[in-house]
């Protein structure tokens, strides 16, 4: 990479933690820190969460499937979509137009109310531990970026200087520099794909005419995957949409009902077509790449995850790196910075709240930065241990869609509050889940550990909230 290559990114980095340092300084308690002051615009909230859910993760992810499958792959966020209108229609009205949850911040304050105490601890565990796993994905998607872009650097030096940047700016600004620097990060992004990374990659490969000769007719048909495809993305991805804090802590920074409504509609609009398209066709022109011998690795050696990051660095003038690799390191850090600002918020709120409840908001805050420090510390650990980005995403994912799923809509749309029920079921879910996912085995029908999690977890609920009644 060339000096303004990294001189671009230096600078751009050196601004992200300029804005963090600017709300530290604005910041003057829990709700600055963890809600953004509950006056924020629906535009600045949809498309930081946009940012939030695609990110780096899977825009790494996305063009690994562009790679191995082509267009096909975007049905992977098709469900994104989906997940996003229902809770628009039907969970944002129940949630902000409830004046119960009008000061909460966190999304197992919900379950305690609805439950007890003990059954809010359980869903607080339960979001610390699967966020804490999803930042780290993002950790490593951002070091697979960076080796892929500056060849000399080895991967875990890569995820120590993405760990130290993504963790430094959000113990510094909290929720609402998160996002305001989520909008102008997505920005970045989609400006570099449209404008750099599409059109720049497509000449690069010799055009519409070499790309139909170098790849099989599938890769540009949206058939090209199983049902059990869709079945395992809509069963892991659409129900996060109901059980994600990152997303509860952007309905509670909405200024009212119709502007989150507003705000889910437009991120769902941006997932899919929008981005869902242009991440797998850099996958897909990195395929073809692949195929021309442009990117110089075995087919032995090649990480389908790395082929995008390779094909920039190779395809990319000076300048335009720069600006590209930007972009990408944005997306990664408008989704770790959410992560960890929810597990964060775990901890203060959820689990250590009692005990820090009488204390002054300046000392909660810095308590809330300092659990942001130790959590963004472990993610680094966790992402050292792991090699696949979009795999420790979607196990994040699977471990609280199954624990919370149930509950949450047993609770908020069926009126069933009982709190054995409850724990019960959230631990089935989540047992489930993790056994089958670590055990490997070969389910039914090809299907995720999470079907049978979250379907256990149903079964339990209604067993044991039957013989109560």
């Amino acid at each position: 990479m060339s000096f303004i290559d990294l001189s671009i990114f230096i600078i751009y980095m050196i601004l992200m933690l300029g804005v963090g340092f600017y709300f530290m300084r604005r910041n003057s308690g829990q709700d600055d820190y963890y809600v953004g002051g509950r006056n924020i615009g629906s535009w600045h909230i949809g498309l930081s969460v946009v940012a939030t859910d695609v990110g780096g993760g899977f825009s790494v992810g996305l063009g690994g499937l562009g790679f191995l499958m082509g267009l096909s792959g975007s049905w992977m966020l098709f469900t994104g979509l989906l997940g996003a209108w229902l809770a628009a229609v039907f969970l944002i009205p129940r949630v902000k137009s409830n004046p119960d949850f009008e000061k909460f911040y966190t999304l197992p304050q919900i379950f305690q109310h609805i439950f007890d105490r003990k059954v809010g601890i359980l869903a607080a565990i339960i979001c610390f531990v699967g966020y804490l796993g999803f930042t780290s994905s993002q950790l490593l998607a951002g070091a697979k970026l960076a080796a892929g872009t500056f060849k000399p650097l080895d991967l875990n030096v890569a995820l120590l200087i993405m760990g130290i940047i993504a963790v430094v700016y959000t113990v510094l600004g909290g929720l609402k520099a998160v996002i305001y620097t989520d909008t102008v990060q997505w920005i970045v992004l989609m400006a570099g794909f449209i404008f750099i990374g599409l059109p720049v990659s497509y000449y690069h490969v010799g055009g519409w005419e070499s790309i139909r000769e170098t790849l099989p007719a599938e890769y540009f048909s949206l058939t090209n995957l199983r049902w059990q495809d869709l079945a395992n993305w809509g069963i892991t991805i659409l129900p996060i949409w109901f059980v994600g804090m990152t997303l509860y802590q952007r309905i509670f920074a909405s200024t009212d009902v119709k502007s989150a409504k507003k705000a889910w509609f437009i991120a769902g609009l941006f997932e899919w077509p929008i981005m869902a398209f242009m991440g797998v066709s850099l996958g897909l022109l990195a395929k073809v790449a692949f195929e021309q011998g442009l990117i110089a690795v075995s087919q032995e050696d090649l990480d389908p995850e790395m082929g995008l990051p390779i094909l920039l660095s190779t395809v990319l003038p000076p300048g335009i790196m720069g600006l590209m690799m930007s972009a990408y390191f944005s997306a990664v850090l408008s989704t770790a910075d959410s992560c960890l600002m929810a597990a964060s918020g775990n901890l203060t709120t959820d689990i250590f709240g009692r005990y820090l409840k009488d204390k002054k908001d300046r000392f909660v805050m810095r308590m809330s930065q300092l659990f942001t420090l130790i959590i963004g510390s472990l993610a680094l650990v966790i992402a050292i241990q792991m090699t696949n980005v979009l795999d420790l995403m979607l196990y994040s994912y699977a471990f609280m869609v199954s624990g919370l799923l149930v509950p949450i809509i047993a609770g908020l749309f069926w009126n069933m509050r009982s709190p054995l029920a409850a724990m019960t079921s959230m631990i089935i879910g989540g047992v489930v889940t993790a056994g089958l996912s670590m055990l490997d085995l070969n389910l039914p029908f090809g299907l995720d550990p999470n079907f049978f999690g979250v379907f256990s977890s149903l079964a339990v609920f209604l067993l044991v909230y039957r013989l109560q009644k």
